[in-house]
């Protein structure tokens, strides 16, 4: 049974549990989860009476070759149509799923109209709570892109940043990514030097990198549709007390975190190990952000690493272990990881050096 297979058994099992006959699945990664199809305008159909993916005459060949296990229906730019006609076969006039969080207001709207009458049911989070649990396929990928970023970052930085823009290091990274074998970055590069680096989000601009600071650089490879996050922080000569004060609690909280991510925790209860030894430092208040996130074909996935994360950790599961401190006005340092929880532990694919680093 492929991979693709597996994933629709374990969607039908749980539409069994919930007496839900067919689901329509409309979120491009989720398409893409239970059928492979790769394109902008695909819906999965499945049932126990049919499993389909519906798209257009553009992606026609491509589906052929990426779809082994649901029929490939190829329809007009506007699917919706296509879909009603061929969801009664599929569920038996039961009750049909839809994901609430991505099909809009005025589709659903339009879908009921076609399906004339007939019963929808809107869902959240079917399909991802499965996408939490990688299989060994996913992990591979995962851990080719994290070594594209490796392999990206370590040239990147061998080549020197100080003097350089912000705009043109994040640049050179995305190309390194490229060359390194990545189909694109899994998100926008942050390069954050000096106070810039107090903003989590920072978007690389034209400032010169400066010596004697610090400069956050967090980036990510897409590899085989799977997705990798890494950040690393580099001094760029001597550093003032305070911001090499703030490495060293960030860098012990991150190993701390690392050392107990193990499945049966919640998400609230790994947060809460990095969050106590950052606090118990004096930099509670510089820290906002949650601990991480879920890694996978979307650079943000459940489960949430956070105060408020409920889910319970399992094995296979992909997460970032990424705490900062933050100094308005003077700069900030992050450290993260992409981790895999195993059965009694956790591999880490990140491997770039952690500690602190002089770049020229």
């Amino acid at each position: 049974m492929s991979a693709e297979a597996a994933r629709q058994e374990r969607l039908l099992a749980v539409l069994d549990e919930r007496g839900i006959d067919a689901m329509l699945v409309t979120g491009g990664a989720n398409v893409r989860y239970l059928t492979g199809y790769v394109g902008s305008n695909g819906i999965a159909v499945i049932g126990r009476r049919g499993r389909l993916l519906l798209t257009d005459s553009r992606y026609a060949v491509s589906a052929r070759e990426q779809v082994r296990d649901a029929e490939v229906v190829v329809g007009s730019r506007d699917l919706l149509k296509d879909v009603a006609e061929r969801l009664a076969e599929v569920a038996g006039g039961g009750r049909i799923a839809v994901e609430a969080e991505d099909l809009t207001i005025a589709r659903h709207e339009r879908l009921l109209e076609l399906l004339d009458g007939a019963p929808t049911e809107p869902t959240r989070g079917i399909v991802e709570a499965l996408r939490m649990v990688k299989d060994a396929g996913e992990v591979a990928a995962m851990r080719r892109a994290a070594a594209a970023v490796d392999r990206a970052l370590a040239r990147v930085l061998a080549a020197g940043i100080v003097g350089r823009t912000e705009r043109a290091v994040a640049f050179a990274l995305h190309e390194a990514m490229l060359e390194e074998g990545a189909t694109e970055p899994s998100f926008a590069t942050i390069v954050a030097a000096g106070p810039n680096g107090a903003r989590p989000h920072h978007v690389p601009g034209a400032d010169a990198i400066p010596a004697g600071t610090l400069v956050v650089i967090d980036l990510g490879a897409v590899v085989d549709g799977y997705c990798s996050d890494m950040t690393r922080t580099v001094a760029t000569g001597p550093l003032p007390e305070r911001l090499e004060e703030a490495y060293g609690v960030c860098l012990a909280a991150q190993e701390a975190a690392l050392a107990a991510a193990r499945p049966g925790m919640t998400g609230a209860e790994l947060d809460a190990v990095a969050r106590g030894r950052i606090a118990d430092a004096g930099h509670g208040d510089h820290f906002g952000h949650g601990l991480g996130h879920g890694v996978g074909l979307e650079i943000h996935e459940r489960p949430g690493i956070r105060p408020e994360g409920a889910d319970v950790l399992a094995a296979g599961m992909a997460i970032t272990i990424e705490p900062g401190v933050y100094l308005e006005g003077l700069g900030g340092v992050r450290i993260e990881d992409l981790v895999v929880l195993t059965e009694d532990g956790r591999e880490v694919l990140s491997t770039s050096p952690k500690q602190l680093t002089t770049v020229e």
